[in-house]
Formats: C-alpha cells, sequence, structure tokens
C-alpha cells in the first residue's frame, strides 16, 4: 500500500483534507542535482539508464516532498522505438532527421514491440519504485499521439507545426494512419508501465491547441480517447491538453480519472465546462513562480480556494521552466501542504 495517497484518493473524488500536490517536468532542470548529471551524460543516455532516471525521479521528492513523482523520461522514446531517428540537439531541442512526410513515409513506420524496444523504461520504472519505497505514487507518461504527429512531421519543434497540419489536411489518410500507429504504440507501451509499477498513466497533448476545436476532435482527442478506454481499467489516466479548453467538454464526458487544464482557463471556467463532477488538476502560470515566494503562497491558496479542495490536483498549467528558483519551487510546494479551509 502507498503510505501517502492523497494524490490517489484524488483521482478517485474522495474528500480530501488539502488537495495533493506535483509538478510538471518537476524532476528537470531547475534543480542542481539535475544539472550535475546532464553535465555527465546526454539527454537520451539519462532516459535509457535505469539508474539514472531513477535518480533523477526522486530528486525533486527527497527536497521538496510532492505526494507524487513523475517518471524521467520522455515524450519521443515512442517515436524512437517506431524506427524514427530522434535525436536531442543542446540549445534546440529534439530534431528528426527523417521527418514523415509521405504515404511510403508511414509504411516504413512500425508498431515495435514495446516490450522490448522500451524495457529500459519498465526497468526505470522498477528501480524508481524501489527508491519512493511505497511512500507516494509513481505516474508513468506518454505524449498524444497528435502531439507525437507534430514532432514526427515537423522534424522539430514549431511555434505552429504547419508541415504537421498540411500533412493532416492535404493527406488524410496516410496521417490517419500514422496517428493510428502511434496510438496502437502507446496503449501497449502505458499498459507495460502500469504492470511495471506505476500507479496512474498521464497524456500530454501538448500541441493540441494547435488545432480548431473541430480538428481537435478528428486528429487529437478520437486517438486520445482510444487510450483513455484501452487503460481506464488499468490505471487512472489523466489528460491534459494544453491550450484546448474548447474540448473540456468533450473530454469530462470521458473516462478519464482527471483533466489537465492550463492557465489560460480559470477555475471557474473550468469546473463550469467539465460540469463540475470530474478530477482537475492544473493550472498555475510557470512564470508566476518567478514571482516573489509570499506571493506564490498567496496565489496558491487562492487558486485552491477557486478550484476547490476536493476532486483538485495542484499543479502547473504547464511544465517548470530552467530558471525558477529553488525556494520559490518550495513556496509552491509548502503553500499547497499548509493549506486549511
Amino acid at each position: 500500500m502507498i503510505k501517502n495517497d492523497l494524490f490517489l484518493r484524488a483521482l478517485k473524488g474522495e474528500t480530501v483534507d488539502r488537495p495533493p500536490v506535483w509538478m510538471m517536468r518537476q524532476a528537470g532542470r531547475y534543480l542542481p542535482e539535475f544539472m550535475a548529471i546532464r553535465e555527465k551524460y546526454d539527454f537520451f543516455t539519462r532516459c535509457q539508464t535505469p539508474e539514472l532516471a531513477s535518480e533523477i525521479t526522486v530528486q525533486p521528492i527527497r527536497r521538496y516532498g510532492m505526494d507524487a513523482a513523475i517518471l524521467f523520461s520522455d515524450i519521443l522514446v515512442i517515436p524512437q522505438a517506431m524506427n524514427i531517428e530522434v535525436q536531442m540537439k543542446p540549445n534546440f531541442g529534439p530534431y528528426l532527421p527523417n521527418p514523415v512526410r509521405s504515404q511510403k513515409d508511414v509504411d516504413n513506420v512500425i508498431v515495435p514491440d514495446v516490450k522490448v524496444e522500451l524495457d529500459y523504461v519498465y526497468q526505470a520504472i522498477k528501480a524508481t519504485k524501489e527508491l519512493l519505497n511505497d511512500d507516494i505514487p509513481l505516474i508513468g507518461f506518454a505524449g498524444s499521439p497528435w502531439t507525437i504527429l507534430c514532432y514526427c512531421v515537423q522534424g522539430q519543434g514549431s511555434k505552429t507545426f504547419d508541415k504537421a497540419k498540411e500533412f493532416c489536411f492535404t493527406n488524410p489518410v496516410a496521417a490517419h494512419q500514422m496517428l493510428q500507429k502511434i496510438t496502437d504504440t502507446t496503449i501497449a507501451y502505458l499498459k507495460e508501465k502500469v504492470k511495471a509499477g506505476v500507479n496512474a498513466v498521464q497524456v500530454f497533448d501538448s500541441w493540441g491547441g494547435m488545432l480548431s476545436p473541430v480538428d481537435y476532435q478528428e486528429f487529437s482527442w478520437q486517438y486520445i480517447n482510444q487510450i483513455i478506454e484501452a487503460l481506464k481499467d488499468d490505471a487512472p489516466v489523466i489528460a491534459f491538453g494544453k491550450g484546448c479548453w474548447f474540448a473540456l467538454g468533450d473530454m469530462a464526458k470521458s473516462n478519464a480519472s482527471a483533466l489537465g487544464v492550463d492557465w489560460t482557463c480559470s477555475p471557474r471556467n473550468a469546473r463550469y465546462l467539465t460540469g463540475g463532477n470530474i478530477t482537475l488538476q492544473g493550472n498555475f502560470d510557470p512564470a508566476r513562480l518567478l514571482s516573489p515566494p509570499a506571493d506564490i503562497k498567496k496565489m496558491v491558496t487562492q487558486m485552491i480556494n477557486e478550484f476547490g479542495k476536493d476532486k483538485y490536483i495542484v499543479n502547473l498549467g504547464h511544465g517548470i521552466l530552467p530558471n525558477i528558483g529553488l525556494d520559490n519551487a518550495k513556496a509552491f510546494i509548502d503553500a499547497v501542504k499548509e493549506y486549511n479551509m
């Protein structure tokens, strides 16, 4: 049994004394202990070495005592397993030298045996579970099929993902085949993660907000929902679509256990759009962690008051920024732990 199960109870919608708290990208670049490891090992070596991934996962827990850990990994391990080369270039980000741009390219993409190709992730989960000693739950994650497709087609990060959208709109048959291959791989991957020991999973749709509401249904949400349906009996699923407030109503009708909300949607609107019955997670502006710690504490308390302490998980509206001070991150976590009605 997990000793601190506050996060899991919030996912079930149970009444709690205070909401649980964790931060997206909490295992990472704002921590000096992470930077020390980064200086020695390149990005995918860190992802693919279970001892390193597990150590990085627990670093923020040791420092701040969040209510959940999230496995250190990357959404782009999926395309790597699908026979698509992915590089992580310093000061540039992901780079895919052979982007998927045609039916022939899609045909060359494989649905891999995830047990073999991604075994290092499951080993990292087992190593992390040992370090956590059942103190808190462990979250596994994957990118949404649309977000993965964005990188596979664009070949790198983008402000518009214009090439990805062009591919979907000019070659929809190939695009949907690609999205289905990613979906099938992701379902198998997340199921293995649960078997390896994660207590919940989150699907990150980082680029969902690039699509119109109609296109979102066609190219993103239907595939996320396939993942939710396939996983719902195995573990709680959190669906997070950045910039996707327009889809919250439909998302709330799904079998997701919780929905992530970014900082562009107020707590009141998020509750209204989702009907008030599903657990919500979010939605502090990551840049607001640059505010003085005393201000952060006030804003976090106000945020909890607006969402309500039940059916709520305190988090950021996206990943923590690399230039956040350690005391500022601490103020965010402490404000939740000190919360009382």
